[in-house]
């Protein structure tokens, strides 16, 4: 069961918190898990990679699948474990979806620590399946490679995201040529060195932004050449622009839990 600061209540539904850069070693669950992020933004990564959930998703782990987390900002996440049954309805892989309004209700419902009989729980489970199943997965997905090289790499722009650095220069860290290197993220990670670290650079902002941050400071502090470029690679990941994203934020925080 996530560990939580406040635990959760046993049974499949809850809520709890996370401080800000609180993370949940890896684990596995029997059932599926779905879980949201009502505030804050929540972080999942497995072996294949980071899915980033802010206060607009909702991420989705099947049953046995190892994974762990880390939040950004005061997170209150709500959980709903899935029987196994009702996961094939769902993808064979963690995914995130958006939150629509019907499901953002019933999310909030289901985990508001009332006790309900098996028939009321059994329908609301049930719409929490039919949102997600007609929905299309909405992922804001970092892959992760295998290669050392690679790996020497990413985890020097992951320990700064603004790192402006050419593949080229990376490169001689990684004691990789920048050929090598250009071929392995096509081939290890499906996109270039570019879009991943475009990726990379998204994922913070979304942090950044739901703690308040002006899209023109988090333009400058993630190393972008102005805020056109940024607008640009953020509605390319998230599919909206940061300002519209960051105002729905803030009318999911108005609200009342």
């Amino acid at each position: 069961m996530l560990e939580f600061r406040q635990s959760l209540p046993p049974g499949d539904t809850g809520r709890g918190s996370l401080a800000h850069g609180q993370t949940v070693g890896p684990h596995s669950h029997v059932r599926g898990q779905l879980l949201y992020p009502s505030t804050g933004a929540l972080a999942t990564t497995t072996a294949r990679g980071t899915w980033v959930a802010p206060a607009n998703r909702i991420t989705w782990t099947p049953p046995g699948f190892e994974h762990s987390h880390r939040a950004y900002g005061e997170t209150d996440v709500r959980r709903i474990d899935l029987p196994v049954r009702l996961c094939r309805f769902l993808p064979a892989l963690p995914s995130v979806f958006a939150v629509t309004p019907l499901l953002r209700e019933v999310l909030l419902a289901l985990s508001d620590g009332r006790a309900r009989e098996p028939g009321p729980r059994r329908r609301l489970r049930g719409l929490i399946i039919d949102e997600l199943t007609d929905a299309e997965p909405q992922e804001i997905y970092l892959p992760e490679p295998a290669d050392d090289r690679l790996r020497t790499v990413t985890a020097l722009l992951h320990a700064d995201p603004s790192n402006s650095a050419t593949l080229r220069e990376l490169g001689r860290t990684a004691g990789a040529s920048e050929r090598v290197l250009t071929r392995l993220f096509q081939d290890e990670l499906g996109v270039s060195f570019r879009q991943w670290r475009s990726m990379l650079r998204v994922q913070h902002a979304l942090v950044l932004l739901g703690d308040g941050h002006a899209v023109t400071t988090v333009s400058s502090r993630l190393g972008w050449a102005n805020p056109t470029s940024f607008i640009e690679a953020f509605v390319a990941v998230v599919g909206e622009t940061p300002g519209r994203y960051q105002a729905g934020l803030r009318r999911s925080q108005r609200c009342t839990y």
